[in-house]
């Protein structure tokens, strides 16, 4: 009768430990598969924030400020939800150049409030470093 509780619990203990260490490894694949998600992600919005400037300087250059300024808007909204991810991946660095391009489109949406055709070449500036942003997110 001892014999066969002692082999239960040793069964029983065994198999805590092999689903604990199961646990433990699917819990670690998880983080990376995790964080390469939020890495795709970010990329995925920064490059359609790109897009929607460079949509905007065609706009401008089509003298249609109104379709420049929408343009404009839908960049600033993936800038900041990119903002927000790379402030939580740690990357704050990039977290001030997205400030500065979010600078840059704030300009170039009150320049082509007021019809100015210099509207154009601020939101190139501002196109330019959401790209530098976006290549040293490629190198990472």
């Amino acid at each position: 009768m001892m014999t066969k509780a002692k082999l239960v619990l040793g069964i029983a203990a065994g198999l805590a430990v092999v689903l604990l260490a199961g646990w433990l490894w699917g819990r670690s694949d998880r983080s990376e598969v995790a964080r390469a998600l939020q890495v795709s992600e970010l990329r995925g919005e920064l490059v359609a924030a790109r897009a929607a400037v460079l949509d905007a300087r065609v706009a401008i250059y089509s003298i249609n400020f109104g379709e420049a300024s929408s343009h404009l808007e839908d960049a600033r909204g993936l800038l900041g939800s990119a903002g927000d991810r790379l402030h939580s991946l740690g990357r704050d660095d990039a977290v001030g150049q997205l400030q500065t391009a979010l600078a840059g489109i704030d300009d170039a949406q009150r320049m082509a409030g007021k019809l100015d055709q210099s509207a154009n070449s601020r939101a190139g500036e501002a196109a330019k470093t959401i790209a530098e942003v976006l290549a040293a997110e490629a190198t990472r």
